[in-house]
């Protein structure tokens, strides 16, 4: 249900990967918080069915398909969310994909390139679009999903830990050139989470499950609402003066 004073309240929130997962609880929870949420991703019948669901429950959700990995598309996206509801105050570029799989040298290129596009190239493509609309209005926060394979090898596909330094190291720079313009930019680094990829994986492959929560303090996957909330209060006032950081939502995992 909406509210009349959440945390995102008369804020409008551009949400990629947001069919499942991540992207799904924080397009519901962002619109509990009394954003209006345009929700990105590529098929289109789960977006509906989320975008639904927010409307029955007093909340606006304006659904743009589309793949990050293509210039247009987010263009396209941001463009229908400033038509539609008249700006843009926040982001949250959480699209992803990843793989268990090969060591390095056995890892086909296409494979590299494929995560690269999406983790990489398709922060890219939305910081690129994103923050000229939030310049012109002088102020807007960005979420950027890293990982704790931005830190360091976790055991996930080389490609994907190469990735995702280079998401952490994208925020930081985009932090660093528009912080005085108002623009904050950050990035989570999320640990295991129970996402429809993870799903498919420890269905593969069982013994994920464990080696996945090994290293952290609390050893299980988090819920994607528990990382959707860190997300919603980057995006708020609430972290008005956090910008440029990798804030780890990963039961501890980093610390230890």
């Amino acid at each position: 249900m909406a509210t009349s004073h959440g945390l995102l309240q008369h804020r409008t929130v551009m949400i990629t990967g947001a069919s499942s997962g991540i992207g799904a609880a924080a397009a519901r929870l962002f619109a509990e918080q009394g954003a209006a949420v345009v929700l990105m991703a590529r098929r289109v019948e789960k977006l509906r069915t989320i975008a639904g669901d927010i409307a029955a429950a007093g909340g606006r959700a304006l659904v743009t398909v589309g793949d990050v990995t293509e210039p247009d598309d987010v263009e396209r996206a941001v463009s229908r969310a400033v038509e539609e509801f008249g700006r843009l105050d926040a982001a949250f570029n959480n699209a992803g994909w990843g793989s268990i799989g090969t060591p390095l040298h056995e890892t086909d290129d296409a494979v590299f390139r494929q995560i690269m596009d999406v983790n990489v190239q398709g922060v890219w493509n939305c910081l690129k679009r994103q923050i000229p609309v939030m310049l012109e209005q002088g102020h807007g926060a960005i979420v950027n999903t890293c990982s704790t394979a931005g830190s360091f090898a976790t055991g996930a596909i080389a490609p994907y830990v190469a990735a995702k330094h280079a998401v952490l190291g994208l925020t930081k720079a985009a932090a660093a050139e528009y912080g005085e313009r108002g623009v904050r930019v950050n990035a989570l680094m999320v640990g295991s989470t129970r996402t429809e990829l993870m799903e498919q994986a420890i269905e593969r492959v069982p013994q994920l499950e464990q080696a996945a929560v090994a290293r952290a303090i609390q050893q299980r996957l988090a819920d994607p609402l528990e990382v959707a909330r860190a997300a919603a209060w980057l995006c708020s006032d609430q972290a008005s003066f956090v910008t440029g950081a990798g804030v780890p939502v990963d039961g501890g995992c980093s610390a230890v």
